[in-house]
């Protein structure tokens, strides 16, 4: 799907251009072009992109192919820009979906080209369509609302890794079963995701915040460190979850271990009691009943009865012996 919309300082804005009319809108400098390619194939997108907006080769082969982390490319008449965005989508192997962007920024053209549907990018069009207003401010604050709305959507996706550590934090001390132990490695997998986009995205709008580009106003720069800002602070709470992460698994593994000697000791305990009984039954046999040869002090109802009392009373005296000694 190819869409794209036009506009100029004080006219009504266009939607639905059509691609035959793309290099008249770039050629005039009074406008304000934004071409997004979603899902297009490349044998229809690199004809655009190479001879009608006439982009280098290599900065369109990277734009083709999702292979790279977030970076920024200057070109001279244009700036090449990676971005990522991500969808937390709670998979056990592979809780978040890491969505590539590719940017184009001209004095007067916004390009953006991803083979998946980016949320950022969409609410942004739908904006566009309520309020005109953020497209007659030029292509590089049009490129602020793109990115700013991209990483305003991962600040939700660090709240409910954050709430949902919370809560398994909680279901560690109450019910520390194989799913809790799962969705651990889960969060720290996302949290170890999030950082691999949140770092190198904070460095690209580092450079447009600080760095001076020939397609960019000196002006727009204060917009993009609000942007930094904003990633400054999500990618020091993903440390913090990471950190946090990492002690909810040493947490898990010693509550479990306390179970598991609990367990052992409720065992052994069992086990002490009743050995004085498994000494007695295995010595005298329990056989009560008339022998060929002449022993009634040791088969006599006398007898049973003070071996039933010896029986009922060593696990008592071992089990008082135990708590004198402080191991229960």
């Amino acid at each position: 799907m190819i869409r794209a919309m036009r506009c100029d300082a004080s006219g009504p804005i266009e939607f639905d251009v059509p691609v035959e009319n793309y290099l008249e809108a770039i050629r005039d400098t009074d406008r304000l072009l934004w071409v997004d390619f979603q899902g297009e194939p490349n044998e229809r997108s690199e004809p655009i992109l190479s001879q009608t907006f006439q982009f280098h080769p290599l900065a369109v082969d990277d734009a083709l192919r999702e292979t790279h982390v977030p970076k920024i490319d200057d070109w001279g008449d244009y700036l090449y820009l990676v971005l990522q965005s991500v969808v937390y989508i709670q998979d056990p192997d592979d809780p978040l979906d890491v969505r590539e962007l590719d940017i184009f920024l001209g004095r007067n053209f916004l390009v953006t080209h991803h083979d998946f549907p980016i949320p950022a990018v969409d609410q942004l069009w739908e904006r566009l369509h309520r309020d005109d207003r953020q497209a007659r401010k030029g292509a590089g604050y049009l490129l602020y609302e793109l990115i700013d709305t991209l990483v305003a959507n991962i600040l939700p996706i660090v709240d409910e890794m954050d709430q949902t550590l919370e809560d398994v934090e909680d279901l560690i001390f109450t019910d520390p079963d194989s799913e809790v132990l799962e969705k651990i490695f889960m969060l720290k997998r996302g949290v170890i995701q999030l950082r691999r986009v949140i770092a190198p995205q904070r460095e690209v709008v580092n450079k447009l915040a600080r760095d001076s580009y020939p397609v960019m106003d000196i002006g727009e720069r204060i917009y993009f460190r609000d942007v930094y800002d904003h990633l400054v602070r999500s990618y020091e709470i993903n440390e913090g979850m990471r950190d946090q992460a990492t002690g909810a698994l040493e947490t898990y593994l010693s509550v479990i271990n306390n179970r598991m000697n609990d367990v052992m000791k409720t065992l052994t305990i069992i086990t002490t009691l009743f050995m004085p009984l498994s000494f007695l039954v295995g010595f005298f046999g329990m056989n009560f009943f008339q022998p060929v040869g002449p022993s009634p002090m040791w088969t006599g109802r006398p007898a049973l009865i003070l071996a039933l009392a010896v029986m009922v009373l060593s696990p008592l005296a071992m089990y008082l012996y135990a708590r004198a000694r402080k191991w229960l």
